[in-house]
């Protein structure tokens, strides 16, 4: 059996102020398609300023945004290739 490695890059960018951060997610695949998703987090006014758990928060939310997109791709994928219908679990 031979095995051959593969890697995805995922691109993770933020914009901030003084009281959100956005996260914007994507990954390309090999077949050339791209997976775009968003996530965000709030900063409650009486929280100190912390720009890096602002950054944990909406990075985490984008990238499990961007999971559930893989898993329905995948899934539906199985589907097209099967003729039946895939069951995702969702985490």
């Amino acid at each position: 059996m031979m095995h051959t490695a593969v890697g995805w890059h995922v691109d993770l960018e933020f914009e901030e102020d003084d009281r959100q951060t956005r996260a914007a997610a994507m990954v390309r695949l090999p077949d050339g398609t791209e997976v775009r998703a968003h996530g965000h987090a709030s900063r409650h006014h009486t929280d100190p300023h912390q720009p890096r758990v602002g950054e944990e928060i909406a990075g985490a939310r984008a990238l499990n945004e961007l999971a559930m997109q893989m898993l329905t791709k995948a899934h539906g994928e199985i589907d097209d290739a099967s003729g039946r219908v895939s069951h995702p679990i969702h985490v």
